[in-house]
């Protein structure tokens, strides 16, 4: 099977998944749903098609965490109208997004799925975005189809953390390779040293707006390490090189 790869990055981004009201939260990462919801748009589907949506939740799903975001509250006042136009009421909303961060998200399934979702991508039939409808994907957001399992297309992919976020990194003692954590469909892991898994309600099942409906799936997560790349984009390798060197003989 083959497995496509794709990155999630940006100013802003949120992935609600128990979100009510006038409160709307955001997960810490790109949600199994977010993605199939994203893959949704790419292929035309409409929110109530159960059955393609069916099929697209049997992708195998992993999300590599390249570069912590951090929390944003975004406070609105919003106001409601009667149909006649007269206010009907004014309130509080929280919206809460992921900023400055950057995720790598895995999907593995039958080769002629994952051909078909790859024409989708790069020439969507809808916007693909990132939770919210003015976070667009990035010009980069797809990275490439790998013959390799999952998992080792993770490994093999190296760090895309933003330059400025490895150097912060390199100031901790990051070297030539760096530990990064995976969530992922815990059956993806059996053979692997699992730190912590949790059940996620995010198996969408209906997209509906007169009812959202999702199963629950149980998800793990792993440490794995990947070339950090810092030596190249950032040259540490020339860390002994004499600024005024150019200026001998002047």
């Amino acid at each position: 099977m083959k497995t496509i790869l794709l990155k999630f990055a940006g100013p802003l981004q949120s992935y609600g998944t128990s979100s009510h009201f006038e409160t709307r939260y955001t997960e810490y990462y790109p949600s199994k749903s977010a993605v199939i919801g994203l893959l949704a748009a790419c292929l035309g589907y409409r929110r109530d098609e159960a059955e393609n949506l069916r099929e697209l939740s049997k992708l195998k799903f992993a999300v590599r965490i390249d570069q912590d975001g951090t929390l944003l509250r975004d406070y609105h006042i919003a106001r409601s109208h009667k149909d006649t136009g007269a206010e009907l009421r004014t309130y509080v909303t929280n919206r809460y997004y992921l900023e400055d961060a950057l995720f790598v998200v895995a999907l593995s399934g039958m080769d002629e799925l994952i051909d078909t979702l790859t024409k989708a991508i790069k020439s969507p039939y809808f916007q693909p975005f990132m939770g919210r409808r003015s976070l667009p994907v990035p010009v980069d957001f797809f990275l490439g189809v790998s013959a390799e399992d999952m998992l080792d297309s993770l490994r093999n992919l190296p760090w895309q953390a933003a330059p400025w976020y490895k150097k912060k990194k390199r100031k901790q003692g990051i070297g030539e390779k760096i530990s990064l954590e995976v969530y992922a469909d815990e059956e993806i892991l059996k053979d692997e040293k699992i730190s912590r898994s949790k059940l996620r309600r995010d198996i969408p099942i209906s997209f509906s707006q007169k009812g959202r409906q999702f199963a629950f799936r149980q998800e793990a997560c792993i440490s794995i390490e990947v070339l950090s790349g810092i030596e190249k984009d950032l040259g540490v390798g020339n860390a002994e090189h004499d600024i005024f060197s150019t200026l001998e003989g002047a």
